[in-house]
Order: C-alpha cells, then structure tokens, then sequence
C-alpha cells in the first residue's frame, strides 16, 4: 500500500491523506469503486499558468481527452448519489474551454447544477431599492484586470455540479441566505425559518495578501469557503469521503478538516504539498473536534522548502 505523504487522524475518525501521485495512478491503484461521497476539485485550466511540475498548454485535443480520462477515474469511484463539483476557468480570449469541458464529461455524468463563483462585483445603490443598510455603491471582491478595448475583466469562473443521476438531494439551506424581506418568512409555506436557498451565484472572494509566493505559493487556487460550501450544499452527514484529484496547496483537505469529514487528494508536485502540509497543521487545533488528540504521520517531515515556487501569475486587484 502505498504511503500518504502526509497523513492526519482525527479524534472522530475522519482522516485526511495526501499523495504525491498522479491523479489518474491514484485513483485506480488506491480508491476502491463506489468509495467516494464528494468530488471537489480544480483541474489546470490549459491557459499557460506557470506550474512547476506540469505543462499548462497543451494541444487542445490532448488536454481534452486527459480530462475525459480524470472523468472516467471519477465515474469509477463516486457512489451513485455522490457529487461532482468541477471549478475551471477560463481567459478573455478563450471563454468556451470551460465549455469545452463539460461536454467532454457529458457522456458520464449529468450537470445537476451549473453554479457561478463570483470574485468580484460591482452593485449600484439604485439597483438595490430602498435597503437602509446599504448607503451607496458598493464594489467587492478581487480580479485580474484586462486591458485593451476587446475584453470586460473577467470576474468569475464556473462550477459545474456533476451527478450520476441527475436526482441528488441536496442540503440546500445548509449554505442559505436570511430574506432581505423579512416578510417572506410568514407569506411562504417554504419558508419555515428566515433562511432561504442561496442559488446558483456564490460570492466568494478571495482573502487579501500581501506576498503571493509565501502565502499562496500556486498559480491557480480557489478559496477554502469553495470546497466547504460544495460539502455543507452535498450534506457534510452523507459526505463520508471526499477526493480532491488536484488536491494542490489543500483547500478542500483543509474544507474536509473543518467539517470533521475525510479527504483523499492527489498532486505531483511536492512543494505544493509541503505547503498543504503546512496550512493543514496551522488548522488541526481549530478543526471541529476541538481537541488535542490529532496525530500527524508524515512520509518525509520536511517543512517548506527554502526554494520559492516560480509560479508569480498576474496580481489580482481589490474592487
């Protein structure tokens, strides 16, 4: 059996491992068929982001044909009421990859739910009515300006809910809103409480930094809220086991962590993984247990290295 290259136990019985393995060895030499309750995960984009340990632009074919096969691994290990969230992005001048993408997993899996993840918004106060709680325009979040005449900056990027059915419950109000409109709650025979379903726009942006290379040392991540509100939406109850095939710096590990469930991810590069290794630990003492009784198993207890990644990409601006 092949040993994680890090490994935490939980005190409720939950466990997160990761692998410095290729996703596809990975899931079929490791996973056991109908093992998986959640896929969360970010595949690269093939825009050309400087990885360390991958090339970011191959032939479109090539690069389209190895996602089938990251589908057919994830066909063969998600349990029939399992769920697939799959965030891709894409660039201004090629907005139909990700597109491109869910056609390729359309012969193996169902889009229950096409969701956006929004980075950054911009709301008018006359587009907003009469709230006394807004006082005027309001402009949130961070995005990658794009300059030129042609391209409107891109401020979000897709989530696509895959299921093998089509009909998977879903603990919707688990990541609900309260009513803006507090009359709602007694009009509607939905609305037992002052909660309701958020929808298809999540609103996640990213947490300010200040140095990208020792804080978010990967060309490409997404937020940990991400992977925890795809989990909490699933039904952390029915999430026995979540895969990250991409697992990269660990969000959706440290997500799994938070929310006493367990995590299996895959990456080949053992930087990120040092740098997953590292968030992890910062967060085992606030995890969901709440208690001292995690024990740690590393394959090699190396922290990060001395190395920096080179993976600068172009810097996000606050809104």
């Amino acid at each position: 059996m092949e040993k994680p290259f890090f490994e935490t136990k939980n005190s409720n019985g939950s466990r997160i491992r990761l692998f410095r393995m290729e996703c596809l060895e990975g899931m079929k030499r490791l996973l056991k068929p109908n093992s998986m309750s959640i896929v969360v995960t970010s595949p690269p984009y093939n825009i050309g982001l400087p990885y360390s340990q991958y090339d970011d632009r191959k032939p479109r074919t090539e690069y389209l044909d190895w996602i089938g096969s990251v589908g057919e691994g994830v066909d063969r290990v998600l349990r029939n009421q399992g769920s697939f969230f799959l965030n891709i992005g894409s660039t201004p001048k090629d907005p139909w990859m990700p597109i491109d993408v869910a056609q390729k997993l359309r012969p193996r899996f169902i889009l229950q739910n096409l969701i956006h993840w929004i980075k950054s918004i911009a709301i008018s106060k006359n587009d907003m009515g009469q709230h006394t709680n807004v006082l005027g325009d309001i402009a949130v979040g961070h995005y990658k300006p794009v300059g030129g005449t042609r391209f409107v900056n891109s401020c979000h990027e897709y989530l696509f809910h895959f299921t093998k059915t089509g009909n998977v419950p879903l603990d919707r109000l688990a990541i609900g809103v309260p009513y803006q409109d507090k009359s709602n709650v007694g009009r509607w025979k939905s609305a037992g409480k002052d909660l309701r379903c958020r929808g298809n726009t999540w609103f996640i942006p990213y947490q300010t930094i200040w140095n990208r290379d020792q804080q978010r040392p990967h060309p490409s991540t997404f937020p940990d809220h991400l992977p925890e509100m795809c989990i909490r939406l699933h039904g952390v109850a029915r999430a026995k086991n979540v895969l990250d095939p991409f697992i990269g710096v660990g969000s959706t590990a440290i997500a799994a962590l938070r929310l006493g469930v367990s995590c299996t991810g895959f990456d080949i590069d053992g930087n990120y993984l040092s740098e997953a290794k590292r968030r992890i630990s910062l967060v085992i003492p606030q995890s969901i247990t709440g208690e001292n009784q995690t024990t740690l198993v590393s394959r090699r207890d190396r922290g990060r290295t001395s190395r920096q990644h080179r993976c600068e990409s172009p810097s996000l601006v606050r809104a």
